[in-house]
């Protein structure tokens, strides 16, 4: 367990926009799925609009939020400027809205919004990278959290240059690059956050212990490699390297897969709690898509492909970032306003301080219209993806409710 100190953790107001700016983002997207047939493509730019609204405005939202409490917990040091993340939240928001506008309605719209993206990333990055400089133990989640940033950094400049080449003119071959963008930011950035951050999280919330760690150790190498490899592809316009370099990645969560399954039977909590489900939906969802990306890489159809995209991002990406919004909301706000009272008088558990029901409402709606969408994809039924679409959109909505009733828990 964490050795949480009030000189470490940042205020709860400085994060807890994240997170209620992020699900309200996921919402949102979810209510405007139903506008794409089961038919789309990820070179279509509405489809390429919404994965921006999606991934900015919900996943890097809510990541950047878990990184500002997680970041000096898990290094054991202070932020280099902790009051950076009150300017991040609003460039990122302001950003992500221009930067769809831009998609989808005004293309001269779209450099401001990705400047002010850039611009939130480029502050997220200065924090993080000068707080990691007093960092004295080389863990496997300090590497992971120094690759993120690197790749997030070339990501993000990659997808400025795609975004002046759509708005502005600049000559660049967007067709060329957006495959290497994606990659940067889902397999360099938010997979490796991922897998850095479960050797911390997944032990601690499963109570696991005496687990072999070489599996994510040797993941962590294979999907840095992976990555490097396809960006190299890219650059010299090799077909062959950008596929081995997939290979290489999908290989890597596979490991990664390995190593959930060695903490899973190690662990010494039982309960099946609405983490734990969100868990096994996730990952599930990952175990699914791996297979379908490995078929998509052989040249199988498009719909493979965005089946397997589903499922990574709705289903693994979704899950995970849902389920442990349930743990870290809760300890946030029992830290704040409770842990001055321990000792002094009876304090809630962590375990009373989210919405069950609610909670299962979000999880059955959300897990049965992933399902539901996904089989819609697969066999190109417009039916069934706008019907599970519209069960997604039903978990949001609970999950926002969710959310917005931990965060008010004991607030006088």
């Amino acid at each position: 367990m964490f050795n949480v100190s009030r000189e470490f953790a940042p205020p709860f107001a400085l994060i807890a926009p994240f997170f209620v700016i992020g699900s309200i983002f996921y919402m949102v997207a979810t209510f405007l799925l139903p506008m794409f047939g089961a038919d789309a493509s990820h070179f279509d730019i509405s489809v390429v609009g919404w994965a921006h609204l999606f991934l900015l405005g919900f996943v890097m939202m809510v990541i950047f939020g878990a990184m500002a409490q997680l970041v000096p917990v898990v290094l054991e040091v202070g932020h280099f400027s902790v009051d950076f993340y009150y300017i991040i939240w609003p460039l990122l928001a302001i950003g992500t809205i221009l930067m769809v506008i831009g998609f989808w309605l005004a293309p001269g719209v779209l450099p401001y919004g990705g400047m002010m993206v850039l611009i939130s990333m480029l502050i997220f990055l200065a924090d993080t990278i000068m707080t990691l400089r007093k960092v004295e133990h080389i863990s496997l989640t300090v590497k992971t959290i120094a690759a993120t940033n690197g790749f997030l950094l070339l990501g993000i400049l990659v997808g400025f240059a795609m975004a002046l080449g759509i708005g502005a003119g600049v000559g660049i071959d967007v067709n060329k690059w957006l495959n290497a963008h994606i990659v940067l930011v889902l397999g360099g950035y938010v997979s490796l956050t991922i897998i850095g951050m479960s050797l911390i999280l997944l032990p601690m919330f499963g109570l696991s212990h005496g687990f072999d760690e070489r599996p994510i150790n040797m993941s962590f190498k294979v999907m840095v490699g992976g990555v490097l490899a396809y960006l190299a592809g890219t650059v010299i316009d090799s077909q062959v390297v950008r596929f081995l370099a997939m290979l290489t990645m999908l290989g890597a969560m596979g490991l990664y897969l390995w190593q959930i399954w060695l903490i899973y039977k190690t662990r010494a909590r039982k309960e099946n709690d609405i983490w734990f489900r969100s868990m096994v939906v996730g990952y599930g969802s990952l175990a699914f898509s791996l297979p379908l990306g490995l078929l998509a890489s052989l040249g199988a159809p498009e719909n493979i492909g965005m089946t397997a995209a589903w499922f990574l991002v709705m289903g693994f990406f979704t899950f995970l970032i849902s389920g442990h919004l349930y743990k870290i909301i809760p300890f946030l706000v029992w830290f704040e306003r409770y842990s001055p009272l321990v000792g002094k008088q009876k304090v809630p558990m962590l375990a009373d301080m989210y919405p069950k029901k609610m909670a299962d409402y979000q999880f059955w709606f959300s897990a049965a219209g992933v399902v539901i969408a996904g089989i819609g994809l697969l066999f190109q039924s417009d039916m069934m993806f706008k019907a599970g679409a519209a069960f997604v959109a039903v978990g949001a909505v609970f999950l926002v409710i969710s959310v917005n009733w931990m965060m008010k828990f004991g607030k006088q």
